[in-house]
């Protein structure tokens, strides 16, 4: 979450209702609507949400995308692969 509110992207996985889902956050609008566009969303799904910093509660300006089905395993797909280029 950190990482989002400094800029970057945080994909955020939980279950809703038994079904697989994830946020995918960031404070950085335009980045967020780059990533959508990768992963063939639209952008009036984008959901703006201001979220607090952890470290002294201030709220931030954060956008998010709720992900699911298709989206979802793209999404994770594109994770891994950057976790393993980054891991090198």
């Amino acid at each position: 979450m950190v990482h989002a509110l400094a800029g970057g992207v945080w994909l955020h996985r939980h279950t809703f209702r038994g079904e697989p889902m994830a946020h995918l956050v960031s404070s950085d609008r335009d980045l967020l609507l780059a990533v959508g566009r990768r992963l063939g969303l639209h952008p009036g799904w984008l959901q703006y949400k201001p979220l607090k910093r952890p470290a002294d509660g201030v709220p931030i300006e954060a956008w998010h995308w709720d992900l699911r089905g298709r989206a979802l395993d793209v999404a994770v797909d594109l994770a891994v692969a950057h976790e393993d280029v980054t891991a090198r």
